[in-house]
This record gives C-alpha cells, sequence and structure tokens, in this order.
C-alpha cells in the first residue's frame, strides 16, 4: 500500500478544509467533519485500499486495516497539520453547543484510554498464555512441559516475569494515558499511579483480606485514619485519579504566574490529587470497582448459558456502535483478579463473534462473481478469523446484510457452548482462531470445539442462503418463450433455453446510452460499485427507472439510493464529482424512505450549469448488489427515452 497516496486520497475525499480533527485506533481513521454531506463517499467507498466507511456519535470512521491505518493516518497528519480528536473534538462540540451522549462520550473516553496500551496488553497476555502452555497440568499429560523437562524451567520463568509486568504495572500504563486524555501531563499520571502501587503498600489483592484479618496498616493524618491500600491490578480508580489529576493541572496552569508555574503547578497537583485518592477517591471507586467485578461474576454465574448465548448474539452488533471499546476496561478487571473471578467470559465470547463473521465472509468469497468483492472478502476473512473484524463487518458482511445476520446466529449458538462447557481466559490476546493460548489449560479443547461450531454454522447459514438467493431469479421465471400462431388456435408458448431477466430497469434520464467503461471515472468504469450503465443525458429530469424504496437521498442532491421491490439495489448518480457542487443546480422531489413507482419524478439537475462548473454530467445508473445476481447485461440500446428499459438483471 502507498500510504502517502491514500492519505491524499483520504483527504481529497472528505476535504481538507473540512477536517476539524483526527485519530486513529487499530483499524479504523476516526475523523470529526464540518459537513458531511461534502464527504465524496463513491470515491471511498471504491477506493481498493478504503475496507469501508461509516458514521457514528459524531465522528467519520474510515476503515484502513491493521497495519497501514497508523501510516495513513501519519501521513494525514504531516500533510494537514490536524491534530488528534480526543482534544480538538471536545472544542468543537463546546463551540458548537452540542452536547455529546453521556454514555458514548464515557466509551468513547475509555475507547481513547484503552486503545493505546491494546499492544502492551496484548504481548503480556500472549506472553502469559505461553507460561499457560508451559506450566499447566493436563494439557498434554498428567504433568506440564516443565516438569516434564526441566530444563524449560527458567525460560517459562521469563515468559512468566515478561508477561506480568503490564498487568503489574497496569496502573502506571492507565495512568499515563488517561492523564493524557483528559488534558493533562501523562508523566505526571504515570507518577501519581506508581504512587498507587509502590511496595511498601498492602497490595491490591491482598487488601480485603488484611482489612478482614485487623493487619491493615494506617497512617494517622490530623487524626484521620486512612488505608496503606494499594491498587494493583485496578483500573476505574486510577482513570478516577487521573481525571481529577488533570483538571487540578490545568486549574493551577491558568491561575499560577508562568514563572512559577513549571515548578509548583505539578507538585500542587500531585499532593492534592495523593490526598484525595488515599483518603476518598481510591477507596469509593475502589468499592464501584469490585461491585461491578461481582456483578459480572453474578451474571454469568446466575444466566449461564443463555445469558452467554444472548451476549454472543449481539456481540457484533455492539461492535458496530463502537460500545465494545469499553470491555477492555471491565475484562482486565476480571483478568487482573483470576483467583477471584475464574477469569473473563467476555473474550471468548469476542472470539466466537469473530471467528462467526470471518466464516460468513469466506462464505461471501466461495459466491460471489464480483472480483473486488472476493478479494475484499478473502483478505477480510483472514483478518476476522484473527480477531479484526472490522473489514469483514463493514466492508462485505453489511452491505449484504444476510451474511451479518448469519454470523449473528452462528456467534449466538457457540456462545451457549462457551456457557455450557465453561471456558473461560485467563489472559488477553487476539480474539479468533489463535485465541486458544489465552484460555485457561484445561479448556483449550472445548474452545476449539466452540470455534468450529461458530465457524461451520456460520459458512454453512451464509452459503446456502447466499446460493438461495442467487438462484431464486432462475426459479422464479425459468425460461423464455417464443410465440406461435397458427389458424386454429391463440398463440402457445415453447420453452426455450435462455434465461428470462428477474428484472429491467429503465433509464432515468433521456439521452444517449454508453457502456460504463467509457465513463471518464474509474470507480465507474472499473465497475467497483457493481455493473450497469450510464446515460449522456439529453434533458434535466431525472425519474425512477424501478418500482421501490428511496434508500438514499444525498443532500447533495446528486445521487439518489433505490431498493426496488425486487430485491435490485439501484444507484442513480448524476455526473461525475458532482458531489463537489454540494447541491448547487440540483433539486430533488423525493426523500429518504419514500416509495417510488418507475416514472416518478426524483428531481431535476441544470445541465448548463454543471457543465460551466467544468462537470461532466454523464448519469450513471449502477446495480450495486450485482453480486447477489449472474450477470446484469445491457439491452444494447443508444438513443433512450426517459423510462425505457436500457438493462436487464438476471
Amino acid at each position: 500500500m502507498d500510504h502517502k497516496k491514500v492519505a491524499l486520497e483520504v483527504i481529497d475525499a472528505v476535504g481538507e478544509d473540512n477536517l476539524i480533527a483526527a485519530a486513529h485506533c487499530a483499524t479504523r481513521l476516526r475523523l470529526v467533519l464540518r459537513d458531511t454531506s461534502k464527504i465524496n463517499q463513491s470515491a471511498l467507498d471504491n477506493n481498493d485500499d478504503v475496507k469501508g466507511t461509516f458514521e457514528t456519535n459524531g465522528q467519520y470512521q474510515i476503515i484502513i486495516g491493521p497495519g497501514d491505518v497508523n501510516k495513513v493516518y501519519a501521513e494525514i497528519v504531516q500533510a494537514t497539520g490536524v491534530k488528534e480528536a480526543s482534544t480538538d473534538d471536545l472544542k468543537e462540540i463546546a463551540a458548537s453547543g452540542k452536547k455529546p451522549n453521556p454514555v458514548m462520550a464515557m466509551v468513547k473516553a475509555l475507547s481513547d484510554i484503552f486503545v493505546p496500551l491494546i499492544p502492551a496488553l496484548v504481548a503480556g497476555g500472549l506472553l502469559m498464555a505461553i507460561n499457560n502452555v508451559l506450566t499447566s497440568q493436563g494439557l498434554f499429560g498428567p504433568q506440564s512441559v516443565v516438569e516434564m523437562f526441566p530444563a524449560f524451567n527458567d525460560f517459562a520463568s521469563i515468559i512468566n516475569l515478561l508477561a506480568s509486568a503490564p498487568f503489574a504495572f497496569l496502573p502506571v500504563l492507565v495512568g499515563y494515558s488517561a492523564t493524557q486524555r483528559f488534558g493533562g501531563n501523562g508523566y505526571l499520571g504515570a507518577a501519581m499511579a506508581m504512587a498507587m502501587v509502590m511496595p511498601n503498600l498492602v497490595n491490591g489483592y491482598g487488601v480485603a483480606n488484611a482489612i478482614a484479618e485487623g493487619t491493615m496498616p494506617y497512617w494517622n493524618i490530623f487524626g484521620l485514619q486512612v488505608a496503606q491500600a494499594g491498587y494493583q491490578g485496578s483500573v476505574l480508580p486510577v482513570i478516577a485519579v487521573s481525571y481529577i489529576l488533570a483538571n487540578l493541572e490545568n486549574f493551577f496552569h491558568k491561575r499560577i504566574p508562568k514563572v512559577f508555574d513549571f515548578t509548583f503547578t505539578p507538585m500542587l497537583a500531585i499532593i492534592i490529587t495523593g490526598f484525595l485518592t488515599f483518603t476518598i477517591v481510591g477507596p469509593v471507586m475502589r468499592t464501584v470497582s469490585d461491585g461491578l467485578t461481582d456483578s459480572l461474576v453474578w451474571l454469568y454465574t446466575t444466566t449461564g448459558a443463555v445469558g452467554l448465548g444472548l451476549f454472543g448474539t449481539f456481540y457484533s452488533s455492539i461492535v458496530i456502535t463502537g460500545l465494545h471499546q469499553s470491555f477492555p476496561a471491565i475484562e482486565t478487571t476480571l483478568l487482573a483478579d483470576v483467583a477471584r473471578t475464574g477469569g473473563s467470559f467476555i473474550f471468548p465470547i469476542a472470539a466466537m463473534a469473530n471467528i462467526a463473521q470471518g466464516a460468513a465472509t469466506f462464505a461471501v468469497f466461495f459466491i460471489t462473481k464480483n472480483e473486488k468483492q472476493k478479494s475484499l472478502a478473502s483478505s477480510a476473512g483472514i483478518s476476522a478469523m484473527l480477531g479484526i473484524t472490522e473489514p469483514a463487518i463493514f466492508g462485505v458482511n453489511l452491505k449484504l446484510k444476510y451474511p451479518f445476520v448469519c454470523a449473528m446466529i452462528a456467534s449466538g449458538i457457540a456462545s451457549v457452548f462457551i456457557g455450557l462447557l465453561h471456558v473461560l481466559a485467563v489472559s488477553m490476546g487476539p480474539a479468533g482462531i489463535i485465541g486458544f493460548i489465552s484460555i485457561a489449560a484445561k479448556s483449550i479443547p472445548s474452545f476449539l470445539i466452540c470455534a468450529v461450531i461458530s465457524f461451520v454454522v456460520a459458512f454453512a447459514l451464509t452459503f446456502v442462503y447466499g446460493k438461495k438467493k442467487m438462484s431464486e431469479p432462475e426459479v422464479a421465471v425459468a425460461t423464455a418463450t417464443t410465440t406461435t400462431v397458427t389458424p386454429e388456435a391463440p398463440a402457445s408458448t415453447v420453452a426455450s433455453t435462455s434465461t428470462v431477466a428477474v428484472e429491467k430497469v429503465s433509464s432515468p434520464v433521456k439521452g444517449q446510452a454508453v457502456a460504463l467503461s467509457t465513463v471518464n471515472d474509474p470507480v465507474f468504469s472499473s465497475e467497483m460499485m457493481g455493473k450497469g450503465i450510464a446515460v449522456v443525458p439529453e434533458s434535466d429530469e431525472v425519474f425512477a427507472p424501478v418500482d421501490g424504496t428511496l434508500t438514499v437521498v444525498y443532500d447533495t442532491k446528486h445521487a439518489y439510493g433505490i431498493e426496488s421491490d425486487k430485491g435490485a439495489e439501484i444507484l442513480i448518480h448524476i455526473g461525475i464529482d458532482t458531489v463537489n457542487l454540494a447541491g448547487e443546480h440540483f433539486t430533488t422531489a423525493k426523500q429518504s424512505g419514500d416509495q417510488v413507482k418507475k416514472g416518478d419524478l426524483l428531481g431535476t439537475f441544470d445541465r448548463a450549469a454543471i457543465k460551466k462548473a467544468g462537470y461532466d454530467d454523464t448519469v450513471m445508473v449502477i446495480v450495486t448488489n450485482t453480486a447477489n445476481y449472474s450477470d446484469v447485461a445491457p439491452l444494447g440500446k443508444t438513443g433512450v427515452a426517459a423510462g425505457e428499459e436500457i438493462f436487464e438483471i438476471k
């Protein structure tokens, strides 16, 4: 991938002047834009290096893929000078007077905090899983690997040391990331978190026992007894402390003269936050954190397989909303105290959902005849099997709908077995087929069985339904007819061998029909969006080419999306790059959701003005779900009237 080229294409598509702020996660560019109607969506949809796009919670997200997104992001920052969305997004919300949804704001904050930590946590989790394989009894026999081969003992010890470090000092990682996220100095956050895990404090995992046994030491601060309790493995207390620290730091920055600011602001922020941490905030948030963990454990032990089945069914839907970004905060808490919780049920459920989405994508690979979709399905399927599902979900499955639903069903079924077999993760890792190394050793065979169930059910459902969906056109009308007339009898029909069209599509405008390959735009001429035909218009009115429902009426009024009553998804695109006109020279008589009949007026466009502005006014008519059919065949006509049939879908 040419990362600089992709970055420039993204900038061109969204508009550099339209770009307020940018960030990225493991797979997606996250952009805050002034006006999403100005996006050249067709350019992004048909960029071979763009796996998909969607808009949620004020962010326009472009899926690039792991390993490439950070490099494309770096090129965008270099080309535009745009800053991280986490800061500028808040400024934009304040400037516009918009109030963010509190739940989604919390989810976004958690995402911003934990996404940068994922590499360290995954590395530690995988190393912990390797240590489990080496030291667990019953995995390869009655003895562990290190017991059978003592030479591996010290090797396993080093692995365990490296694996434990990110989790033992998790508050330091969270403190740095969270304080930065809240607008403070990350190093101050790390320093405050270090104080919370100092060795001379009672280890966080032993606080409950120390209090119960009466062995907890206390500080006597002006008569106030303050427990010397550590916060190892804590998440919520550190996030709360980081929020207070960042706000105190900013408070003092604004009020202390610059000559003293560098010296006294850090000291005052740390000492005030420190006292609040050990006296009020820490104990309160520890109680909240323990309550949340206990509630999740109770939910798992109470609802069991039924609850996990429901969770597994809707996990991929949660991914679409972005709410899954809050799960690391919960999961790290479960994993930090495996002795009490038994491990995490979230990880194996996520793995089942990801495997199911990958399997459904692979089924699309074998079903589709569209070469671009086939190429995308192969790479996206592999990515999903390894734990990164965005390319599969947004690039393939959601567009076709039925693969996504089939995967949801398969994930739900597999998750029921996860509950029945009591499969839990004891470390973090890639939530995919290789995630078995993060599972408790005794449950690895059960995990693999559930993974096979998820894959087989998702693949089979998608493949069977997809094949049936593609064959319906041929079943619906079996043969064409020829007519024989005799004096003695009325016309009769004789079956022929040609397949009758499922649906015939009319020209939306009067003009000259031309092949898509002749259009001066690679997005359309290469049939990336699907097959169809183009019409060089000779009138200024555009009409519905089929009976159906308007699924999309662009604010720029230059394009319409129609789902026909027979299931064809038709895109009418007026002109090339005319989205840049932002609706000027266009009118529309309809809105999204309207029912239309073939020949209904959709809108008008001023051909002369469009040409004067320097744009091609060619009208493209494309079947965007071409992969669902065996062929989209032009009827060979040239001069056509609006409403005259120009191609048939078979």
